[in-house]
């Protein structure tokens, strides 16, 4: 049983919590909005005051919030989770965020004598809840090894990927890849419709064919039943777009379908989807098209 921290509650990082509580191990945890909190404190869970609080009282801390905004906001000053660390620890962030950031504050945490990996997961709450999440992991390789049974009890895939920052590049080079497909087969679907073909008949057999995928397997039905609570919404895959065309400028390399997804979410948003989850891209697509949508 080992002692562990985690910052962060919100749709992925509660469960991740609950999956590591079940495997056995002891949790402190620190979240923005204590409320969050209360299902898993009622489980038998420890809350802390601070972020800096669970990293003292944890010897690996986990954290997954929404941006890079947030990473400091949990990580700096004099109750961030940096404050919290000394030799020997170890902190390991889940959260999506440039590679550089990661990399820096990678520096931050060896300079307190702890060490850092980032293990971004690929797989919404309900992968994760069913334990088939995946996660890519970056840092020292022997920090990696030392911590894989803590991780294997999050998903039963984890690789490791390389240095720090790198686990976090191909993170952003999935979600990139979720979002076009995502798009690809709201398109499919708005077309079939206009064409005098229900949406469902669509939706099924364009999940049948050679252009589903295990993404679209579990998020293309939503555009028939959008989920009362996002998985993921617009405005934060958009913050992944984002982030993966600095990365692609940076390494000089051309993401023009991530560019017009891109577009697309910015007048997704415009249309008031911005926190509805990203399978809303076809609502805003139909309302392009003149389909009409009823929810």
């Amino acid at each position: 049983m080992a002692q562990l921290g985690f910052v962060g509650l919100g749709e992925m990082g509660s469960r991740i919590a609950i999956r590591l509580f079940q495997a056995g191990h002891t949790l402190t945890l620190f979240n923005r909005t204590r409320a969050k909190a209360g299902p898993l404190l009622a489980m038998g869970m420890h809350w802390a005051d601070s972020p800096r609080l669970v990293a003292t009282q944890s010897d690996v801390t986990f954290s997954m919030i929404a941006d890079t905004t947030a990473l400091h906001a949990i990580t700096q000053g004099d109750e961030g989770i940096l404050r919290g660390l000394s030799a020997g620890k170890v902190y390991v962030d889940m959260s999506t965020v440039s590679p550089q950031e990661i990399r820096e504050l990678s520096a931050q945490v060896a300079a307190r004598g702890a060490h850092m990996i980032e293990a971004p997961v690929s797989g919404g709450p309900g992968y994760v809840e069913q334990g088939k999440a995946s996660l890519m992991v970056g840092g020292e390789r022997a920090v990696f090894e030392r911590l894989l049974p803590l991780l294997t009890a999050i998903g039963p895939t984890v690789s490791y990927v390389g240095a720090s920052g790198q686990a976090m590049s191909l993170k952003l080079a999935i979600n990139l890849s979720l979002g076009v497909q995502m798009l690809a087969f709201c398109e499919s679907v708005v077309l079939a419709e206009k064409a005098g073909i229900s949406r469902e008949t669509a939706v099924e057999v364009l999940l049948k064919s050679v252009a589903a995928s295990p993404m679209l397997a579990y998020r293309g039905p939503m555009i028939l039943h959008m989920p009362e609570r996002a998985w993921f919404t617009s405005a934060m895959l958009q913050k992944d777009m984002l982030l993966a065309l600095e990365l692609g400028r940076g390494l000089e390399v051309p993401l023009p379908t991530t560019a017009v997804m891109n577009e697309m979410l910015t007048a997704a948003r415009a249309m008031g989807y911005a926190e509805q989850d990203f399978a809303s891209l076809f609502d805003a697509l139909a309302r392009m098209a003149g389909v009409q949508v009823v929810r």
